[in-house]
């Protein structure tokens, strides 16, 4: 026995009939493992990400879309570049809303599940930037955000168009954070809030209520009230902005299905 071995405490052995050590727990276990390293390969990655850029396609191929504003890009060119911001779940047809070539590029997690969309946006033509939006400045340096901060911050200095959800995943949909007002102050470029709404769809119980959007349907891009925010911004007006930029997405988005669903807005 060695030295080590004094303090070492045998291991626990599973209770016969415990659950932790049946063989179906640990053919679950072994089954769920390797569905976690086949969701995170390459090339099941890229087939999934080219079938959901397809149907987009498809999508938009069997819709009518419309804006609202009729032409936004008129208003939105003498401020170019912009940084357009939506509410999560309700980005995925976004893409099509790009006129004239725009360079965008979006921001999109680090994390191992934004893989495949940021695959499905490069194949929609639309560039990414890997990282985190932050709910706040302190999580604006976590998780690669600050690198993430600092490569839209140099998008917008080049003259590309910066794209990134207004909220983060924290359970509570529809709340904007500051990580979209921090980048307007430090890029001094105005943030234009937009919303997609089609008239066919599936509203999925989600923590961000997000929207499948449908073939065949009439869809409608609306433009919120722009945003613009000082470089000299303290704290107290940063809050005020932020909430600026919930109250009009949340107005764009309202107004976005009123349209689609066809009823007074």
């Amino acid at each position: 026995m060695t030295v080590g071995d004094v303090d070492a405490k045998p291991e626990a052995e599973p209770k016969p009939g415990s659950k932790r050590g049946s063989p179906r727990t640990r053919r679950r276990r072994r089954l769920a493992h390797l569905g976690d390293r086949l969701i995170r390969s390459p090339r099941t990655q890229s087939t999934v990400a080219g079938l959901v850029a397809n149907y987009l396609r498809f999508v938009n191929a069997t819709s009518r879309l419309t804006f609202d504003p009729s032409d936004p890009y008129v208003m939105q060119a003498s401020l170019a570049p912009v940084i357009f911001t939506m509410w999560h779940g309700q980005h995925f047809m976004l893409p099509f809303a790009r006129q004239y070539e725009l360079d965008v590029r979006v921001l999109i997690s680090r994390h191992h599940d934004g893989e495949i969309n940021a695959l499905v946006a490069e194949k929609l033509g639309v560039g990414t930037i890997r990282g985190s939006g932050g709910r706040s400045r302190k999580r604006m340096v976590e998780k690669g955000g600050l690198v993430g901060f600092m490569e839209m911050k140099t998008a917008l200095e080049e003259g590309a168009f910066v794209c990134m959800t207004a909220d983060i995943s924290n359970l509570e949909s529809r709340r904007a954070g500051l990580g979209v007002v921090s980048l307007a102050k430090a890029s001094g470029r105005p943030i234009v809030p937009i919303a997609y709404a089609s008239s066919r769809r599936i509203d999925i119980t989600s923590w961000d209520r997000a929207t499948l959007n449908l073939p065949f349907s009439r869809a409608v891009c609306a433009v919120g009230e722009i945003v613009e925010v000082p470089e000299d911004a303290g704290d107290a007006l940063l809050e005020a902005k932020r909430q600026d930029v919930e109250t009009a997405l949340n107005e764009a988005t309202a107004r976005a299905y009123a349209l689609v669903d066809r009823r007074a807005v």
